[in-house]
């Protein structure tokens, strides 16, 4: 069993993918025993021949191709499969790693077993400082706001825009570089693979939380993450990050709670015309059967 294993999704985005391999090879130093999993979702014929061409002909980075696109659980989930490690890394693969984030995680989590799941501190790609913590999108959040948060709960709702020095609890972590303890991830169930994209990191954060287990911010671990540049946006993807936030509400709140928050949308929409394309999800609800995960076909490249 390996110490740490660095599970990534390729999408249409070769570039950035060969280039987080390189960065974690040049910045993980031999203390930890790796290996890096790259999972290539069904990307177009182009992008993963550029990828499967370049890709290094090394015994601890391996490629695995899916035949569909799962989404980022579901292709998170395809990976871990192959995974035989005491932790698992889900790195996006528009990261950097700055320094010595595996050995950095590996010993923190070592001595903290109450941590479920573990993140580094962001800087964009003008080495700018970016918020990787957040406060879970209930009720309180959107009525109050996220500076009033925390300001009345700051027990609960620590600053999301302070640079920290020491670790740090928060409601839930960056998507983007989320270090689990394996156990923990398998008992908490993983992903879940409903979620086609965006929110996942709030629904498991908040099951965590039911089992006892924090997530927590590492400042020390730094990487570069170059926002956005992994899935792009459109108005499909904000309908879908939209439904995907309805069925974590669904799924996790209660049925009261739910309701609330999606009436309070279907109001507070009218009065937004930009968004307007979003009122029909809100008056959906969460029905995953409007899911971009439904459009997704199978493709085999021979």
């Amino acid at each position: 069993m390996k110490d740490v294993s660095v599970i990534m999704i390729n999408y249409n985005s070769s570039k950035f993918t060969l280039e987080c391999i390189a960065a974690v090879e040049t910045q993980t130093t031999d203390t930890i025993d790796y290996e890096i999993i790259v999972v290539d979702n069904n990307s177009e014929l182009e992008d993963y021949q550029h990828l499967h061409q370049h890709f290094p002909n090394k015994p601890h980075i391996k490629l695995h191709r899916s035949t569909v696109n799962t989404g980022f659980g579901g292709g998170n989930m395809f990976g871990a499969q192959y995974a035989d490690s005491k932790y698992l890394l889900f790195l996006n693969n528009d990261t950097l790693l700055q320094n010595d984030c595996l050995d950095i995680l590996f010993r923190y989590m070592e001595t903290t077993p109450t941590v479920g799941v573990a993140t580094a501190q962001n800087y964009n790609e003008h080495g700018q400082y970016v918020a990787c913590i957040d406060h879970f999108k209930g009720i309180r959040k959107l009525l109050f706001g996220r500076s009033l948060l925390e300001k009345l709960w700051p027990k609960n709702h620590p600053r999301r825009k302070q640079q920290y020095t020491q670790p740090v609890a928060a409601n839930t972590v960056n998507g983007a570089f989320m270090f689990f303890r394996t156990e923990v991830f398998a008992k908490v169930g993983g992903f879940d693979n409903n979620i086609f994209l965006y929110f996942e990191e709030m629904d498991i954060c908040y099951r965590l939380i039911q089992l006892g287990y924090s997530s927590v911010l590492v400042p020390e671990a730094k990487v570069l993450h170059y926002q956005g540049k992994s899935i792009g946006s459109s108005k499909a993807i904000d309908r879908e990050s939209f439904l995907s936030y309805l069925y974590v509400l669904q799924k996790n709140y209660s049925w009261f709670k739910y309701q609330f928050i999606r009436n309070y949308y279907l109001i507070t929409f009218l009065a937004k015309p930009k968004k307007w394309k979003l009122y029909v999800v809100a008056f959906r609800g969460a029905d995953l059967s409007q899911s971009l995960k439904q459009k997704q076909e199978i493709r085999y490249f021979l």
